[in-house]
């Protein structure tokens, strides 16, 4: 049997293994294959990218120069933009791109392309997992609709299709590619089994589910689930600002319960690939049945409105000194999405530098994660010395609280600050030139 074969190869770990796409999903899990002693290609039409690794430099945070090298010398990992090798490949993670278009739809377009690249090599004995977070029936109704228009094989008998979620976290040490539990849901249930069998090869645990729309929905509950409380949190942040009470001082006081309640904290608005991303996907499936996804809606509205929130309580705390946001310096600390990696990602510091230029503020940032900001509306450096940009501004809006910046020098040098992300937790409580979100 077809399905019999690929596991003795899988369990013998004889397997090929290609993965399609090599970012912060992608190359991450090609190194964790390596690592467990399978055969890696990464496939990716970046050749810059592809160059890279094969010199043995990675461009990901997550994935160390050493690991790679190592991989490299042994000959259990390479690189390339040749799809051509796919014909040797046994067994292929999609990890590319989901990001949404201006207009909040889904962009399907990197699925589109992964799956008629790979469509001509297609072939029996083949296993192919799709990573990149999608809405429900993605899998079945377009990447299994896309290999098999021009082929007679069928799925989980002559090839096996699944898909499973990533669950990457970016600067992350304690739960990685590796340990981080990983769900998989096959279009068959044959389809399921080598899918699970792969994975366990390399993974310390694999969650099978029955279909593989179950493991796409149980990624959107995931992370729906976490944009939710973020923007419930982030308007309890502006409901306490009406009534004069700290807002981090209530979560605070509310994670001290030992059951019931999860801390979640509010900041400038969402960023990163999955959070503000992901939900809209199911918002977006449930309107082609005429059903409203009401709390990503509503949650998606309260988001969107965080950083006109945050100029706001800047343009606010600049009159107090009476100053007006137009014409004044503005100082960004932090641009990247979370804090201590360089990940921009949906990161809500470019709708704030945005807003605060068309106010006419004069804004520029520091972070020490990230030298160059390229956007359609600007494009900006960090400054190289934080004390001399923090003694020059106006004012100083923390919106990323990397652990590498020196808060008390901001506090000592700055004018004024508004703190978006309770950097300045006990200094703040001393301090009238601090306003906290």
């Amino acid at each position: 049997m077809v399905k019999d074969d690929l596991l003795d190869l899988i369990h013998k770990k004889r397997a090929n293994i290609g993965v399609l796409g090599l970012g912060y999903v992608g190359l991450p899990l090609a190194v964790t294959f390596a690592n467990a002693g399978f055969n890696v290609t990464g496939i990716d039409p970046n050749r810059e990218k592809v160059e890279m690794i094969n010199r043995g430099e990675s461009y990901i945070q997550d994935v160390p120069n050493a690991q790679l090298r190592k991989h490299l010398e042994r000959g259990l990992l390479r690189a390339t933009n040749d799809y051509d090798v796919l014909k040797e490949i046994d067994a292929v993670s999609i990890c590319v791109p989901t990001p949404l278009r201006k207009t909040r739809d889904p962009d399907m377009s990197f699925i589109v392309d992964a799956s008629n690249t790979l469509a001509p090599y297609l072939h029996r004995g083949m296993i192919i997992v799709l990573e990149s977070s999608t809405y429900p029936g993605t899998t079945r109704e377009l990447v299994l609709s896309t290999l098999t228009k021009n082929s007679d094989l069928k799925v989980g008998e002559d090839f096996f299709l699944a898909f499973s979620p990533e669950r990457v976290d970016p600067g992350r040490t304690d739960w990685t590619t590796y340990n981080t539990p990983k769900v998989i849901g096959g279009i068959t249930p044959n389809c399921t089994e080598v899918g699970t069998a792969w994975y366990s090869m390399a993974l310390e645990t694999v969650v099978p589910v029955s279909t593989s729309e179950v493991a796409e929905m149980t990624k959107l509950l995931e992370n729906t689930f976490r944009m939710v409380n973020i923007s419930m949190v982030n308007e309890l942040a502006q409901m306490c600002d009406r009534l004069g009470i700290d807002v981090w001082e209530v979560v605070d006081a509310a994670a001290t319960k030992p059951f019931g309640f999860m801390k979640f904290t509010p900041g400038p608005g969402m960023g990163g690939h999955c959070i503000p991303v992901d939900p809209l996907y199911l918002s977006w499936k449930m309107k082609t049945i005429n059903y409203t996804a009401r709390f990503i809606e509503l949650a998606s509205e309260i988001d969107s409105n965080m950083p006109r929130y945050v100029v706001g309580k800047i343009q606010d705390a600049l009159n107090r000194y009476k100053k007006p946001l137009n014409g004044s310096k503005v100082l960004i600390l932090g641009v990247a999405y979370k804090p201590n990696i360089s990940d921009i990602r949906e990161s809500p510091a470019f709708d704030i530098i945005h807003l605060l230029q068309e106010k006419g503020a004069e804004v520029s940032y520091y972070d020490p994660y990230v030298p160059e900001l390229n956007h359609e509306f600007f494009h900006l450096f960090s400054e190289k010395d934080l004390a001399s940009a923090v003694e020059k501004a106006d004012c100083v809006a923390i919106i990323t609280n990397h652990s590498k910046v020196d808060y008390a020098m901001v506090h000592e040098k700055a004018a004024l600050i508004f703190d978006a992300r309770n950097a300045l937790k006990d200094i703040a409580k001393k301090s009238s030139k601090v306003v906290k979100l």
